[in-house]
């Protein structure tokens, strides 16, 4: 019986999640895309707000790209690059435990403001404060894992949750039997985690899929106004610039266009 569960949760599950996942951020973008938002209440305790959601996704970006790293990149990559296996269990630990202790530390402020200010939470769906209480949660099961991995610095646990996720992902078989021993706290660490990825299209967190990385390498803009310029003149049109050109007199004016 033990066996057919371990199957189920860690052989069968994570496709499923992650089909969900997919498929449904798909749909949900396509079907009710005025839905696709972090639903923000930012006009009430703005400051707390701040603070909260700063902590919260500066820890959350590092724990993610940590386990992507951690998990998907081959051992035999670490190796080409000179990282032991006690040196890549030690970076997890202390990178991830202070990681989470920032992101812990942004939850609890975001989770506080959303359950005990009455106007946030009159606004708030279930959804939003079960998301929360979710993160929260598998952030708590994530930082106990850490005495758990102080105990095995010979890396055999670390590998053994490598083999499971390379061979989720390369839909190998059999890949449950690598998390078949495994500490009940890493189990519903990975069960939580995988459970997060199935409830993630019907949640905000679809905002995610929205990040402006763009912003970084778009085209500069910039505004020209001429002597004489007032409310009522001819409107100007802004272009994109790469290079522009100055006059003698250190004023650009290459770029402006009269509108048509």
């Amino acid at each position: 019986m033990a066996a057919t569960l371990n199957h189920v949760f860690y052989g069968w599950y994570p496709y499923i999640a992650l089909t969900v996942f997919l498929l449904g951020s798909l749909v949900r973008y396509d079907r009710e895309p005025y839905t696709w938002r972090s639903g923000s209440s930012q006009l009430l305790r703005r400051r707390q707000l701040a603070m909260g959601s700063i902590l919260f996704h500066v820890g959350i970006l590092i724990i993610f790209l940590g386990h992507a790293v951690g998990l998907l990149m081959p051992v035999a990559v670490f190796e080409a690059l000179g990282i032991s296996k006690l040196a890549k269990q030690l970076m997890a630990i202390v990178v991830g435990g202070v990681a989470g202790i920032v992101c812990l530390i942004g939850l609890l402020i975001l989770t506080h403001r959303r359950l005990f200010d009455a106007r946030i939470r009159a606004t708030s769906s279930t959804g939003d404060i079960a998301i929360l209480l979710l993160l929260l949660a598998q952030l708590l099961l994530g930082l106990a894992t850490i005495p758990l991995s102080l105990g095995h610095l010979d890396g055999k646990e670390m590998v053994r949750f490598m083999s499971w996720a390379q061979a989720i992902v390369t839909l190998q078989p059999g890949a449950s039997a690598y998390v078949a021993d495994a500490h009940p706290i890493f189990k519903m660490h990975l069960l939580l985690g995988m459970t997060i990825f199935l409830v993630f299209p019907f949640t905000r967190l679809v905002h995610v899929w929205s990040a402006p990385v763009w912003y970084l390498g778009r085209r500069g803009y910039q505004v020209v106004r001429r002597a004489g310029d007032g409310p009522r003149s001819k409107p100007q049109r802004t272009v994109p610039i790469d290079r522009p050109a100055a006059s003698p007199a250190g004023v650009i004016t290459s770029i402006v266009k009269p509108a048509e």
